[in-house]
């Protein structure tokens, strides 16, 4: 199982793909609630997308009480990015939609126009995702068919380093701070260059100094 949890540790987890975060607080709650005889308290520190893979902070018990201060930490992600397509959800889980007129771009051409993106942006938010809007998920509005307006933010966004590109993926490194949606930062990546562009796959490997290959990670019970 990794370790054992000690209910004032912080919780390491490589989430999954296909796992929703709060799947995970689920699990690890059934876990230690079964362990300790009694409903435990576990939340997490910022959630990861189902489809996205990665560190996951949980905390149990009295650790939880951490949770504001981890939340706001900043953040490392991978993402390989699909150019010359849209998807409705950002991510491969929506309708996508290829641009078949869209160009070739060389390496220094990308790496121009992705460091328009580096300082203090505006996003705007994808529908499907897991801010509160009126008191419910706008991800939950979303799915039954209603139109969502997502209020623009403030984000940082401290580096982009662009790792491979092999069209029409590229794969990109990026330090961003709290709130910072990297499905958004994809899509505004692809609109800059004129021609579209969604996450294929993302990874978190960073939050503040906790590494993914540095930490002692915690295996989700099935």
């Amino acid at each position: 199982m990794g370790y054992n949890i000690d209910m004032e540790e912080i919780i390491f987890v490589d989430k999954p793909s296909g796992m929703s975060s709060f799947g995970a607080v689920a699990r690890v709650r059934r876990l230690l609630s079964e362990r300790e005889g009694h409903k435990v308290k576990v939340g997490h520190t910022g959630t990861l997308d189902p489809f996205a893979t990665g560190l996951l902070i949980l905390l149990a018990g009295k650790a939880t009480k951490k949770a504001p201060e981890l939340t706001k930490k900043d953040k490392v992600y991978e993402a390989t990015i699909r150019l010359g397509a849209i998807s409705s959800t950002c991510d491969p889980e929506g309708e996508i939609t290829i641009n078949d007129d869209a160009p070739q771009f060389t390496l220094d051409e990308i790496d121009v126009v992705a460091r328009q993106f580096v300082g203090e942006i505006e996003q705007t938010p994808p529908a499907f995702s897991a801010i509160k809007i009126n008191g419910q998920r706008a991800y939950r509005l979303a799915r039954a068919g209603k139109e969502v307006e997502m209020p623009k933010r403030k984000v940082q966004i401290y580096s982009i380093d662009v790792l491979e590109y092999h069209a029409p993926y590229l794969k990109i490194r990026t330090h961003v701070g709290s709130g910072t949606y990297i499905r958004t930062l994809a899509e505004d990546l692809g609109r800059a260059l004129g021609c579209g562009a969604y996450t294929t796959e993302l990874r978190r490997t960073k939050i503040a100094d906790y590494d993914i290959t540095k930490v002692p990670l915690f295996e989700l019970p099935v």
